[in-house]
């Protein structure tokens, strides 16, 4: 490490940009490397949330999982408000794996607890190389992880460079001597978690100030105490226009944490001991150089044994807390949505750009469900009420584009970014069926009433049937969708002879009752063809939909229990 000679009185505009550019370029490859990781872990992030969390234990160990992946316990609990917001998943599901997303964060600690700034040129050499030379998708993401991590070693080494000419500046020592209350350093460093929106970096920066000197190993647990309850600003600003449920999960967090810190804060000392007794001893070192070798690892081991600690213990409370979270924020009677707006797509999914795209599928297999509601009664709806129906329809529709535009700005995997066109492809099918009902159907409600028309009861049986039949092909071509059946996808494509067949019966029909010398029979007859056309087209629109799902090669999590609606 570059070491920087101690001057008598420090330049401190000098020392604040070094350490604010540190700190910016820690934040910065903090942000690659989970980009990188979030990317390669794609929609599997949610896959893993949804199937492990059957048990508070399972709940626990997959926010470990996941967090370890992402390293962020931020990202986590922004997942889980998402989650419960669409109604995907219950509180008490969502509690222990937000206890679990605290243990998973601790890795971060543990990294940076390392002394292995020789290594920072090479991480940051391959993974540029990786990143910038290969041409496959993996060896690119991968590179870029690696540089990501070595620009996180390159901010520490930095922010300990602007630091080090403060080891001989008397005033700054008494200033951090100040600190040795650890009530008072546990808020500053919630607050500078708060701001700085990671608690990972407030803990590398504790952990850069271990290693320099400039405090104590009890002091540097309180900071690291504190940074768990600042972190959990980031999941309350999730929440807020949230459903009342997705506010439920980030205030327990906030509980959670709170009570975690509440616990071992007179145990300060007890907990540093512990540490002490784990922590690798550099025994030929004394004094000053000794505590900075070896009080940042311990600090490390602190936020560990800490976070573990609390979750072990919390966990068989996990009812309890869910309960007190409740009267806290208790449900209010919600009014249901309008078809037109969206249940499944929420910014906070463009932080996993991966799991946004599936929220995408679960929108446009919501958009099919509507026209499906439209179509399913007996009596075609009045030309009004088919018009208002599309029109909150088509305003969903211009949602679901719009958010996935805003997913394409973000680093998509290949297979990502092709999953993505499929379900806008599916979602102009969709369209295209509300344009039909709209220009075709409307017409010929139109003219039937304008000239007071009525099929003959044999012929209205048997366009009730295969209406029936292509309703039905199209809510199961959704549903496929929406679950990824591809089984049920197949089969919605081999229904194509059944309905060519009812098609050709009725066609039959009403060809063979025509009247020539019948002004009103022609009339009709031409109504009725039309109507057979527009079943035809609706059922082709089905069976392309039903293509889409069937084509999904089910690396994302099926059964996704798209959830009824008034609206």
């Amino acid at each position: 490490m570059l070491i920087i000679a101690a001057a008598t009185d420090p330049d401190w505009v000098e020392v604040f940009i070094q350490l604010l550019g540190g700190l910016s370029v820690f934040l910065f490859g903090m942000d690659q490397m989970t980009s990188s990781l979030k990317t390669v872990a794609g929609a599997g992030l949610s896959t893993l949330i949804r199937k492990l969390t059957t048990n508070r234990f399972t709940g626990a160990l997959t926010g470990a999982l996941v967090t370890a992946v992402v390293q962020s316990s931020s990202v986590t609990t922004v997942l889980l408000v998402g989650f419960l917001s669409a109604g995907l998943m219950t509180l008490v599901q969502a509690v222990p794996v937000i206890m679990g997303a605290n243990v998973g964060s601790t890795i971060t600690a543990q990294i940076v607890a390392f002394d292995i700034y020789a290594v920072i040129p090479w991480l940051i050499t391959v993974g540029f190389g990786m990143s910038f030379l290969s041409k496959r998708e993996k060896v690119r993401l991968s590179g870029s992880m690696l540089m990501g991590l070595g620009m996180v070693f390159l901010g520490m080494q930095m922010m300990g460079q602007a630091t080090y000419p403060l080891r001989s500046y008397a005033p700054f020592i008494d200033m951090m001597s100040s600190i040795e209350n650890p009530a008072l350093a546990i808020l500053l460093a919630a607050g500078f978690t708060a701001l700085v929106q990671s608690s990972s970096a407030t803990t590398a920066l504790v952990i850069m100030l271990a290693g320099q000197g400039f405090i104590s190993l009890p002091t540097g647990i309180a900071l690291a105490l504190g940074s768990n309850i600042g972190t959990c600003v980031s999941a309350l600003l999730a929440a807020l226009g949230k459903p009342r449920v997705a506010l439920q999960a980030a205030t327990a967090h906030v509980v959670f944490n709170v009570i975690g810190v509440l616990i071992w804060l007179p145990l300060i000392d007890t907990l540093a001991s512990i540490v002490i007794d784990m922590s690798p001893v550099y025994a030929d070192l004394s004094g000053a150089e000794r505590a900075a070798a070896e009080t940042p690892r311990q600090i490390a081991n602190a936020h560990t044994v800490f976070n573990i600690a609390n979750t072990m213990l919390l966990l068989g409370f996990t009812g309890l807390i869910t309960r007190l979270v409740e009267r806290m924020v208790p449900i209010k009677a919600e009014v249901v949505p309008e078809r037109a707006a969206p249940r499944y797509l929420d910014p906070v999914y463009f932080e996993t750009p991966a799991i946004a795209v599936e929220r995408v599928r679960l929108e446009v297999a919501r958009m099919g469900r509507h026209i499906v509601r439209t179509l399913e009664p007996e009596e075609i709806p009045t030309v009004e009420a088919l018009e208002s129906d599309m029109k909150q329809t088509n305003l969903l529709y211009e949602k679901i584009l719009s958010f996935a535009a805003r997913i394409g700005m973000e680093p998509l995997a290949a297979k990502d970014a092709a999953r993505l066109e499929r379900h806008i492809a599916v979602a102009n099918q969709i369209q295209a069926v509300g344009d039909t009902l709209v220009l075709n159907v409307g017409a010929i409600v139109r003219e039937r009433d304008a000239l007071e028309l009525r099929a003959s009861p044999e012929t209205r049986e048997m366009t009730l049937a295969l209406r029936a039949l292509v309703v039905k092909a199209l809510g199961d071509a959704a549903q496929a969708l929406a679950d990824l059946d591809q089984e049920l996808a197949r089969d919605v494509m081999d229904r194509v002879d059944e309905v060519t067949a009812q098609a050709a019966a009725i066609e039959e029909r009403i060809v063979s009752r025509l009247a020539p010398d019948d002004p009103q029979r022609m009339a009709l007859y031409r109504l009725e063809t039309r109507a057979v056309e527009v079943m035809r087209r609706i059922y082709y629109f089905a069976s392309r939909i039903a293509e889409a799902a069937a084509d999904d090669p089910h690396e994302v999590e099926p059964n996704a229990e798209l959830v009824d609606e008034a609206a």
